[in-house]
């Protein structure tokens, strides 16, 4: 029987957000266990909206990675590429909300299974028949996942396919700026299609008005495509901002991820008004808590998108 290829698959950490949910009758914060992980979040996003998709990575055979690996396959998401590692814990990140929306992290990752992917574990036929490869620079702070994901990235450009990128900065993972700007000068000269935030692109350029972080973007590198995700203000998208749309905001976990997810989803289906189809994805996502639970299927999209025609 003939394989079915997915259009997009998505390499990367696929992990527990621990996010919070109230306090105790103690008074003590609560948090939820939700399924998360970049690049998964784009996985779940894409297929809600109606595109086919993959995900590889490794999370532990635990608890936690049989969830995942649960939640993924009830998604939809082909999982042909997830190993559940005996040999490893799964990635944990606790999650606080900051004021104006911003978030901090605390990782439980230290020889976890997302970083101990190995390039001859990787799903070489679904990544040769993919259109997109979509992977995050977390992929890079260890090896063997970093020689994992550029790897991929080589399988993906042989067989003609666009590689697509988050740069998803979180401190404590590396052990310096300086490190991080490194992997990414080495990776983002063959990525097709780039989303940054705007710290990220600060960051990476050294520019703190968005719109000269993202002209420098697009003459330091070969994109087609950069988005410059801006929060609850909206997106620069290819040099043009695109406004965010109404939304009550519940949790912004996830948001960027959802609006990568449809942007990817609408360049693929050839949609008129990809950046507004994405930025309606995201207004639809942060109005619920976590982040693959909060992904938004394609009336949902389209009804918000709708709504402010």
């Amino acid at each position: 029987m003939e394989t079915r290829m997915p259009e997009l698959i998505c390499l990367g950490e696929l992990l527990i957000d621990f996010t919070p949910a109230g306090t105790s009758p103690g008074g003590m914060a609560l948090y939820e266990r939700n399924p998360g992980g970049a690049p998964a979040n784009v996985a779940v996003a894409a297929v809600r909206l109606g595109l086919s998709a993959a995900f590889t990575g490794k999370v532990g055979a635990d608890l936690h990675g049989r969830f995942l690996k649960g939640v993924l396959e009830r998604e939809g998401v082909d999982c042909r590429g997830l190993i559940l590692d005996p040999e490893s814990p799964t990635t944990l990140a606790f999650v606080e909300q900051l004021p104006g929306g911003e978030r901090d992290f605390a990782f439980h990752r230290k020889g976890c299974g997302d970083t101990r992917l190995r390039p001859e574990e990787l799903p070489e036929e679904l990544i040769r028949g993919a259109k997109v490869l979509h992977i995050g620079t977390l992929s890079l702070t260890d090896e063997p996942a970093c020689a994992a994901t550029l790897r991929a990235l080589g399988l993906a450009k042989e067989a003609g396919a666009a590689v697509s990128c988050d740069v998803n900065y979180r401190a404590p993972l590396w052990e310096a700026e300086g490190e991080f700007r490194a992997a990414c000068a080495e990776l983002l000269p063959h990525v097709d299609w780039l989303k940054v935030s705007e710290a990220e692109a600060a960051l990476l350029t050294g520019e703190t008005d968005p719109a000269a972080a993202a002209e420098t973007l697009r003459k330091r590198y070969p994109l087609k495509h950069l988005a410059v995700t801006l929060g609850e203000k909206g997106a620069i998208l290819d040099g043009a901002f695109l406004p965010a749309f109404p939304a009550k905001a519940v949790d912004s976990t996830g948001a960027g991820d959802s609006f990568w997810g449809a942007y990817l989803f609408a360049l693929l289906r050839g949609l008129p008004e990809p950046g507004r189809f994405a930025c309606a994805a995201a207004a639809c996502c942060v109005e619920k808590r976590g982040a693959i639970p909060a992904m938004p299927d394609r009336g949902a999209a389209e009804a918000r998108l709708s709504a402010l025609r």
